[in-house]
């Protein structure tokens, strides 16, 4: 199994929209294109997979144009193109609709390099032992899905998900969709060490509490700022306190305002995180994941001014609820209560690059102050 999820087009049910399509699946750098022959593959930049899908009994003459060739057939099958075709790769392809088939699958995803693996029924379960049955092999496993609901879905069943998913390209869209998806996964952000220089009563103001539909770890929460390009990382409420239970799903993050961090990179403020919406939930080695969110309380409390620089001398500003019980990440994962924090403290954040319009990264002059 790989870490690096996989973006795969089916052109053969294009219907007349092939030019279109791989023009945006080229811009979208999709990771492979499966077609009926490869005349449809011959003006693919080599940055592209070219894949076919080879039934035994039909002709071979296209195979020498793929570069990955998956067979609905038997390891003999497949050992006799491989003899017939040495420059090209081999693979499996497997319909799963019963006991046998999914014992076939099992087997692929253990032992083939590629196999493509069509799921009939919409349960996810068989695939779930599949994953399971492939834990540790070297091979990659591609998935088919439906739509691009399903694809998100593939991408995350049993918190690993599928390599890659296949998907129909039906339309101009389909493959900016597809790409998308593949973004929700998890990623790796470089969390940097900021030092307090400051903290201020701030009279009262609204605050959000962001409650995930998920489970976070004791290491995790999620990054805030007033600003774009400096977040701290409040930690999630999985930590015991004196008053009340844990509630291990929620972060008291800080003031409506506050920039956080969702999807493929983009800020939102939490004034605009609703039921349904997602959020990064990020460990204190960098990991993330995304969340969705389940419900948001704002409610009137007294705030408090958390000032912080970093290393390169860029401010950092987060505003929270002003309690002993609200807090953010230190060094090496340690919890640190935010009414505590006095000058030359340290926590953990982030410094995105890019200024944001509407959230997105972009490159203009910005000022935040």
């Amino acid at each position: 199994m790989t870490n690096n999820k996989l973006c795969w087009l089916d052109l053969r049910t294009a219907d007349g929209m092939t030019p279109a399509v791989l023009e945006e699946a080229v811009h979208q750098r999709i990771d492979g294109i499966v077609a009926a022959d490869t005349a449809a593959l011959a003006a693919l930049p080599p940055t592209v997979r070219k894949v076919l899908v080879h039934v035994p009994g039909h002709s071979t003459a296209d195979l020498a144009g793929a570069d990955l060739v998956l067979v609905d057939g038997t390891p003999a099958d497949r050992a006799a193109l491989a003899e017939s075709y040495p420059d090209t790769e081999f693979g499996r392809y497997v319909e799963v609709a019963d006991a046998d088939s999914l014992e076939a699958a099992c087997e692929a995803a253990r032992t083939e390099a590629w196999s493509l693996l069509h799921f009939v029924d919409r349960t996810k379960i068989p695939l779930e032992i599949v994953l399971a049955a492939a834990a540790g092999a070297q091979g990659t496993v591609v998935t088919r899905a439906a739509d691009v609901e399903e694809a998100q879905v593939l991408y995350s069943v049993l918190e690993l998900g599928t390599d890659g998913v296949l998907m129909p390209a039906r339309s101009v869209g389909d493959a900016t969709a597809l790409r998308r998806s593949a973004s929700l996964t998890t990623g790796q952000l470089s969390l940097v060490e900021l030092e307090i220089t400051a903290t201020t009563p701030l009279g009262t103001g609204e605050r959000a509490c962001v409650d995930t539909c998920s489970y976070l770890a004791e290491d995790e929460g999620i990054l805030v700022g007033s600003h774009s390009k400096g977040m701290v990382l409040c930690v999630s409420e999985t930590h015991p306190l004196p008053y009340m239970p844990t509630r291990p799903f929620r972060v008291n993050a800080g003031a409506i305002h506050s920039y956080t961090l969702s999807e493929a990179g983009r800020t939102q403020y939490l004034s605009e995180l609703v039921s349904g919406k997602t959020v990064l939930a990020v460990d204190t080695q960098g990991r993330t994941r995304v969340v969705s969110v389940g419900r948001v309380k704002i409610e009137t409390r007294p705030l408090l001014s958390v000032d912080a620089v970093a290393s390169t001398g860029r401010p950092v500003n987060l505003i929270l609820q002003n309690d002993w019980h609200v807090r953010v990440f230190g060094p090496e994962g340690k919890v640190l209560n935010s009414t505590e924090l006095k000058p030359g403290d340290r926590v953990l954040g982030y410094l995105p690059t890019a200024d944001r319009h509407v959230g997105y990264p972009i490159d203009e002059f910005c000022r935040e102050q």
